[in-house]
């Protein structure tokens, strides 16, 4: 800040007016005005406005600029400090998508849980905003730099869901057992309604929170404790093939023991890039893709078939090995390309699902302690 933006704007016009030799009854003389509303401005009791300025510019031989500068500055400097909410949600608003976090209820705009900041760090599970995720400074950035703040945030929402369910103890075998079980459901859209009784059973925490705008998040695997997992899904497509290949991935991630250092935050499973995949995600990529079709007799049906897939054939060998078509048809869909073929049969699932669990998001939100 320079030596003129020190001043207030009374002790700038006085020095002017000094400089020429002026008293306050000479400048009132010079503007036309009294000598009343000159000790007013020199005692910073009147602003000086923009017409002002340029008539004190005139007057003192000053730049109209210099006095409407230091006025504004003077202005600023007494005025009331910010609601210090201001700073809290432009900053976690620059990294997260805050109005839509909040729009889902998982913070409450009216402070009935405490402050913003204050809810913004128990959603975190942190002390203060510096600690949150992808905010500055953030002592904990490094460990989450690989997953963008609408993932995060979403993964986040997840765990505060999973800490509030009770399961039975976990175990990999019931786990295998649940899994096998499932795999006789494959064919019956309906069946999926049976999925959070058969995981919490197996010691697992199954939560289903819509996903972010732009996100573009599918699922979740990570750990709150060596003997507690966690499966979280958006259903981020609300279609039969993408739940079960989403679900059995998830559960590859658990049964291998996945994600117990780091939560494994899965997008847009399933397209063709394996090449990039580490080795985790590819063993859960194949233990999905054989439980949505077994993969040597998906592969000996597309190269006999390929390019001409007729429905009739489709339904066929559905039914012969036990799966709803749409399973096939998605497969049979990212094999060939071709993500207009029969997609009638891609059936939604989310409302049976419902019946039996309750979702975060889609208008509703699950109740949590925070």
């Amino acid at each position: 800040m320079d030596m003129i933006s020190k001043k207030t704007p009374g002790q700038l016009v006085k020095e002017a007016m000094e400089a020429k030799g002026w008293n306050q009854s000479d400048l009132a003389f010079a503007l036309g005005t009294t000598t009343a509303a000159i000790n007013q401005i020199l005692s910073d009791k009147r602003g000086i406005s923009h017409n002002m300025a340029r008539t004190l510019g005139a007057a003192l031989d000053q730049a109209a600029s210099t006095f409407a500068r230091v006025q504004a500055e003077w202005d600023v400097q007494r005025a009331e400090q910010p609601d210090p909410t201001v700073s809290a949600r432009a900053r976690v608003l620059s990294q997260y998508p805050l109005r839509e976090m909040i729009k889902r209820g998982w913070i409450d705009p009216e402070h009935r849980k405490g402050s913003l900041e204050q809810q913004v760090c128990r959603f975190f599970g942190v002390s203060t905003l510096d600690d949150v995720p992808h905010l500055a400074h953030s002592a904990k950035k490094a460990d989450y730099s690989e997953i963008p703040a609408p993932q995060l945030a979403w993964l986040y929402r997840v765990r505060q869901v999973a800490a509030e369910m009770h399961p039975d103890p976990f175990s990999p075998k019931k786990l295998q057992d649940a899994v096998a079980e499932l795999a006789a459901m494959r064919d019956e859209p309906e069946s999926v309604r049976h999925v959070p009784r058969l995981l919490n059973e197996a010691g697992v925490r199954f939560v289903v929170v819509e996903g972010l705008p732009g996100s573009r998040i599918d699922g979740v695997c990570f750990w709150l404790s060596p003997i507690a997992p966690v499966i979280g899904m958006s259903m981020r497509f609300d279609r039969i093939d993408n739940f079960w290949f989403v679900l059995r991935h998830e559960c590859a991630h658990v049964l291998h023991g996945h994600g117990k250092k780091q939560a494994i935050v899965d997008e847009d499973l399933g397209a063709p890039n394996a090449a990039s995949l580490n080795e985790e995600e590819r063993i859960a990529n194949t233990e999905a893709a054989d439980f949505c079709v077994p993969s040597e007799q998906i592969r000996s049906f597309y190269l006999r078939k390929n390019p001409f897939f007729s429905e009739s054939d489709v339904l066929a060998f559905s039914k012969r090995v036990k799966v709803h078509p749409g399973l096939a048809v998605g497969q049979l869909q990212r094999m060939s390309n071709r993500y207009d073929l029969l997609r009638k049969y891609l059936v939604k699932i989310r409302s049976h699902l419902a019946r039996s669990m309750m979702m975060d998001g889609w208008g509703d939100v699950i109740p949590v302690d925070s």
